[in-house]
């Protein structure tokens, strides 16, 4: 797609109605997470110690699914179009969903966590479709405010979540979140507008499901490499904080006061910031460079998870994480805003589900590590450990791709 096609296809408004769509996928996501050990609890008669092993599976099966099927999904997407991705995903998961409200046993809950996983993709392919139709000298920015929609969700799933769970019962709200999924496939399949022209199926040692394969397409190999493994690290190290955030908070208080209000409160505040940071930060890379917004961001959130690690106030560590969501604002849009520009056309889609395989492998690796550090040592372990990862991460952009530095992309 030429410039001016880029400029008369209609981005703006699938970026207005796919906010939505991600929003509410955002909120379909993320609350059912604060009470599924709840449910797996419910579905047997187990011990402490099974309830904590089971609810680990069942959280971990969807990411394992996801980083598996995501580049199939993707190298489908490029030759039959994103807007059906986007279908398939949105229904596919309410099934899913839907069926886990009907789960007897707790290997029907895994089972349909890993078809949930099968499904998986629509945020993906919405970052997918609107970098491919979005001039390249407004990606960062749209692609920054689209990652919004999915984190102003996630804010509100898990208060959502208890409230229906609360009001109703936690299989009730299987089946509303169902049907939020389905909406949002009502929603892509009437509101969103895609002129897809198929890309041919090309031999496999040129173009395949294999990330080699992908790779040969691709003028800077090793720059893609480092922003997949970029994925992977910043996504490892949120998902090791967030299974102890709770627990830090409760140390922090010494047990006393109203523990979950505040935790929640914390939970809650990375999201905030990301909601006002993202949108300019994306900006500012798409006029001054995204490689020097991503360095920069680095050295941000070293800088802000290493006291997380030392401090003794809860009021400090509310302030501290509040910036860390100026810090994922800039890393997280800006690495796909990178992958983007330095993508062909024909790969778009499967570069996209490629980096969503990255962040499912660090969801999966970052809860195992955030839980076996916090058991082997203490809860501020954890954030130091994840402010030396980006630290590591950081020093490898530094070294393996030092024009990033003073690129303008």
């Amino acid at each position: 797609m030429d410039e001016n096609q880029r400029n008369a296809s209609p981005w703006r408004r699938n970026l207005h109605v796919l906010w939505g769509c991600t929003f509410i996928a955002g909120v379909a996501f993320s609350e059912i997470m604060p009470f599924m050990s709840l449910y797996v609890g419910e579905l047997g008669d187990f011990t402490k110690a099974q309830v904590s092993f089971y609810s680990g599976i069942v959280y971990a099966a969807t990411f394992l699914v996801t980083a598996i099927v995501s580049p199939l999904w993707g190298a489908l997407a490029d030759r039959k179009g994103r807007k059906i991705m986007l279908i398939r995903a949105a229904f596919g998961m309410a099934f899913a969903m839907f069926l886990m409200g009907l789960a007897t046993n707790v290997w029907e809950l895994i089972g349909l966590r890993m078809l949930q996983g099968l499904f998986s993709g629509y945020i993906s392919n919405a970052q997918a479709l609107i970098a491919s139709q979005t001039p390249r000298k407004y990606s960062g920015q749209a692609l920054g405010t689209l990652v919004t929609g999915s984190t102003s969700g996630m804010l509100m799933g898990p208060i959502l979540g208890g409230i229906l769970a609360e009001v109703f019962t936690i299989r009730v709200t299987f089946f509303i979140t169902a049907s939020l999924l389905a909406l949002a496939g009502i929603a892509s399949a009437v509101l969103v507008k895609e002129d897809f022209v198929p890309i041919p199926k090309q031999p496999r040692a040129e173009h395949g499901g294999m990330l080699g394969g992908l790779l040969s397409q691709f003028k800077d190999p090793r720059l893609i490499i480092v922003l997949l493994f970029s994925t992977l690290f910043v996504q490892l190290g949120n998902t090791s904080i967030a299974p102890i955030i709770s627990l830090y908070v409760k140390e922090l208080m010494h047990n006393h006061g109203a523990v979950a209000l505040v935790a929640g409160i914390i939970a809650a505040l990375p999201g905030i910031s990301n909601i006002i940071a993202a949108p300019r930060l994306g900006a500012y890379g798409d006029h001054h460079g995204s490689g020097k917004v991503l360095i920069g961001g680095y050295l941000f959130a070293v800088l802000v998870y290493f006291p997380q690690g030392f401090i003794t106030s809860v009021w400090a560590l509310g302030a501290l994480r509040l910036l860390v969501g100026i810090s994922d604002g800039a890393l997280f849009p800006t690495i796909q805003t990178l992958l983007t520009k330095n993508s062909p056309a024909t790969a778009t889609s499967l570069i996209f589900s490629w980096n969503q395989s990255f962040q499912a492998l660090g969801n999966m690796f970052g809860s195992l590590l955030g839980g076996t550090l916090a058991g082997l040592f203490d809860y501020n372990v954890v954030f130091i450990s994840t402010a030396c990862l980006l630290l590591i991460n950081f020093l490898m952009l530094w070294i393996a791709k030092p024009d990033l530095r003073t690129s303008s992309d």
